[in-house]
């Protein structure tokens, strides 16, 4: 009598628990098809277990058996019913910003870099104005030096020689002939070109000589004759500054002379710088 108490409780008990999960799985779930008895089994085992739901270490990870178990039942192992969701913490930078600080002080200046290719040729700026005109120089620095100078009197030689005076001025650049002294005067160091000219007298000997400072360079010679004639004669010569060219007429030791007039120029003495020495 006692065992078949205890059967009809049983059978009350699972015939309850089995009602109370369908009505559980049709108010969950209207959509899905009806559960299996082996879910149904599953989860029946799974409530007669307290669990703490907040710590998922303490889900047995080996299938574990439920105490007492029924008769004709599928028993498997307990795994959570729901997946643990992951925390993907995310902070919200702007609330962290602070306000804009001071400007601070400029740095130091780097080093130069490599300098760069050179750029294309800008167009043409505008003419400016003319500039005043600057200080003159020293004579050594003008690179032109010329004269060419005539004498309209005759001239005869005496006991002394005599230099060849001029008194008349074609050419005289710079002022470097002295015509009281009737010296050139070289102002700048180079090589220099000279040429005498004369008219000869009717019956007299001429001599002459074209100087450079005291030495006689080259003569300038015509004997007697009952006809004048025009003798010429021509020389360069290197000179250095405050060097002195001039012409010398020879003394009496011969009778000598040079013609001329005061209507016509006959003699003349020319010279230029032809290239000045700039070392």
């Amino acid at each position: 009598m006692l065992k078949h108490s205890l059967t009809a409780l049983k059978l009350v008990m699972v015939t309850r628990r089995l009602l109370g999960h369908v009505l559980i799985f049709i108010c969950l779930t209207p959509t899905t098809g009806a559960p299996s008895i082996e879910n149904i089994e599953e989860e029946s085992s799974t409530q007669d277990r307290c669990v703490r739901c907040c710590n998922p270490h303490e889900y047995p990870m080996h299938p574990t058996t439920t105490p007492n178990p029924v008769p004709g039942q599928h028993h498997s192992g307990y795994y959570p019913p729901y997946p643990m969701p992951h925390i993907h913490p995310h902070i919200n930078i702007t609330i962290l910003k602070g306000d804009k600080g001071e400007k601070g002080e400029r740095g130091p200046h780097g080093k130069h870099g490599k300098e760069g290719p050179i750029g294309i040729q800008g167009p043409m700026g505008h003419k400016g104005e003319r500039g005043l005109a600057g200080i003159p120089g020293d004579s050594y620095k003008q690179h032109y030096s010329a004269f060419s100078v005539g004498r309209k009197k005759g001239l005869h030689s005496s006991d002394y020689y005599q230099t060849l005076l001029f008194d008349t001025t074609f050419v005289n650049l710079y002022g470097h002939f002295n015509m009281f002294k009737g010296k050139f005067y070289c102002y700048i160091p180079g090589i220099y070109y000279f040429n005498l000219n004369i008219h000869t007298w009717n019956f007299k000997e001429t001599y002459l000589h074209i100087m450079k400072n005291d030495q006689d360079m080259v003569i300038c010679y015509a004997q007697p004759s009952d006809r004048s004639i025009m003798q010429s004669q021509s020389i360069m010569l290197e000179l250095q500054e405050n060097d002195e060219v001039w012409v010398r007429l020879y003394k009496r030791e011969r009778e000598n002379a040079v013609y001329s007039d005061d209507v016509d120029i006959y003699v003349t003495f020319n010279g230029y710088l032809i290239k000045p020495n700039l070392d």
